[in-house]
Formats: C-alpha cells, structure tokens, sequence
C-alpha cells in the first residue's frame, strides 16, 4: 500500500508568501484567544442559566458541566477556532479559509462520506472488542424519545466541534509548517503531539491516561494520512465525526460526556482499571485506527479515498 504524494505536495505549496514561522505563530495565538474567549463568554452564560434552571448553586461548575446544557455549552465553544482561524487566514496570511480545506478550496464530500462509514466500522469493532474486555454497559438515562430529538443538535454541534479541530490541527497547522518545513517530523508529528495532549485527562489514573493517549495519537496518524493521501480534509473531517458521534450518541466511556448517550460503559476516569487493560485498550484503539487506514487507504478497499489532484479537483 503505497501513497502518493503528488496531492499533498500540491496541498503543502499552496500558502502564500505571508505563511511564515512568525505569522503561523501570531495566527496560532490568535485562534487560541478566540477560542479562549468564546469559552468563558459560554461557560459564563451557560452555568447562569443552568443555576437560574436547577435553583442549585451548591452543584459548582462540576455540575453544569457534567449536565446536558453543560455538555452542549462546551460544544458550541468550539466556534471561537473557527472565528480566530477566519481573523488569522484573513488579516495574517491574507488568504481565504477555504484555502485550509484542499486543492479545490472546498471539502472532498465522497471523502467526507468514506472516512465517516469507514470510522464507524471500526467504532463498532472496538465496541465489541472492549464489551468484551469489559462487559459493563448500562441504558443511559436519556429517553429513546428525548435522545431522538437531540440527535440532529448534538450531530450539529458534534460536527462543529470535530471540524474545528481538523481545521486547525490539520488544515492550518498542518499546511502551514507543511510549506516551511520538509520532514514530517515536524509538520505531521507537532501537530498530532499537540492534538494528542489536549486529550490528558486529571481525573484518570496514569496508565488509563498513556492507553488513551496511545489511541489519539493512532487516530491523529490516521487523521494525517488521510489528508496526505489527498491533499483535502473530507476524510479527516469525516472520520473525527464518526468517531465522536459514536461516543456522545452511543456508547459513552466517559462519565462526563454520558448525558445524550443510549448505553454508558464503564467510565475509564473511574477506578479499578489494571495496568493489564490499559494495555489492552491501547491495543484496540491503535488496530482499530490501522485497520480505518486500510479501509480508506488499500487500493481494494471500497472505501478508498482519491487524490485530489488537479484533473479531480473539480469533481473530487
């Protein structure tokens, strides 16, 4: 299975002259403020309203966040990396956002699609695998009724988290140390290091938190590929819908994002996870990520993504 690069580099030499190191940097700085302070201006409304709702101060902001309107409040933070990555492409760079997407300047919908079926494949295959180390799963709280009618809003607010995250880890970082920097040492591994420690998570034991990291950065790797095999970000965007719909609408693994979820498993914050089954979670994550590679990336693979390379631009 080899790849192509002809697409990528096509992808990776489209910045123009105002992408430098520095400009990277201040745009970065900038997306981070944007995100920041769309954050806090959520959180503060957000636990305003679930206060003046539950009339229980008393619950702290643990319990706003760990409450449906909790949850869909830090979702829609998300937006701020959208609004700082539109102020830095415009005013730093002097580009369009669209140019973060690919070749043709918009997203790859066949890829968008492949990567998603391809993802929640695999989604299903680590469920079964992990039922199977751990067979502890329960209804979750939410109505059929209740879960039907937030399935589109949360689907929404999912995809606007997911892309937003492709959109600068991929897109944006990605692209712009692409066009600087030759190795991928540098372009692909900062990135996903940087995507993979956002996911640490204090309240889990060491060695849950090195087996869920170990997984992330499977999946960063396969996120990346994807987007070096066709120089778009259809696929990425795609399969990191897949794979969060899967946790927040289906089967929850963490305590704090359970509220929309039909079946809750046994929360990997919680205790009593041995050593031994870290080591087994990091496996099924990092072969379930290998085997979505194969799936979007084989040359047999029905699910294989295309280059977008200038004679597909326009139908890619």
């Amino acid at each position: 299975m080899t790849i192509d690069p002809a697409a990528f580099e096509r992808y990776r030499h489209s910045p123009n002259a105002k992408t430098t190191l520095p400009r990277l940097l201040l745009g970065t700085g900038i997306v981070v403020l944007f995100w920041a302070a769309t954050t806090v201006a959520v959180l503060v409304g957000g636990t305003y309203a679930f206060f003046a709702w539950q009339a229980a101060p008393s619950s702290g902001i643990q319990g706003f966040l760990a409450s449906p309107l909790g949850i869909l409040t830090a979702l829609v933070s998300f937006a701020g990396i959208w609004i700082g990555l539109w102020v830095a492409m415009r005013w730093v760079h002097g580009e369009k956002l669209s140019a973060l997407l690919g070749n043709s300047r918009r997203v790859s919908w066949s890829g968008f699609l492949k990567g998603l079926i391809a993802v929640l494949i695999t989604s299903f295959i680590s469920e079964v695998l992990l039922y199977l180390l751990q067979p502890q799963i329960a209804r979750g709280p939410i109505s059929l009724s209740s879960w039907l009618l937030f399935a589109i809003p949360i689907a929404a607010l999912t995809l606007l988290q997911t892309s937003s995250e492709e959109l600068l880890f991929r897109g944006y970082l990605l692209r712009g140390l692409a066009s600087r920097f030759k190795s991928p040492f540098v372009w692909a591994l900062l990135p996903a290091l940087l995507f993979t420690s956002l996911h640490w998570s204090a309240s889990s034991s060491p060695a849950i938190n090195a087996c869920v990291l170990a997984s992330i950065a499977a999946f960063a790797l396969l996120l990346t590929l994807v987007v070096y095999a066709t120089g778009n970000l259809g696929a990425a965007l795609g399969a990191h819908l897949g794979n969060n719909l899967t946790g927040f609408l289906l089967i929850s693994h963490q305590e704090s994002y359970n509220s929309f979820a039909l079946f809750n498993a046994r929360p990997l914050e919680g205790p009593g996870w041995a050593t031994s089954d870290a080591v087994l979670i990091a496996f099924i994550g990092i072969a379930c990520s290998l085997l979505t590679i194969v799936l979007l990336l084989h040359p047999r693979s029905p699910l294989k993504v295309a280059a977008e390379l200038p004679d597909r631009a326009s139908t890619a």
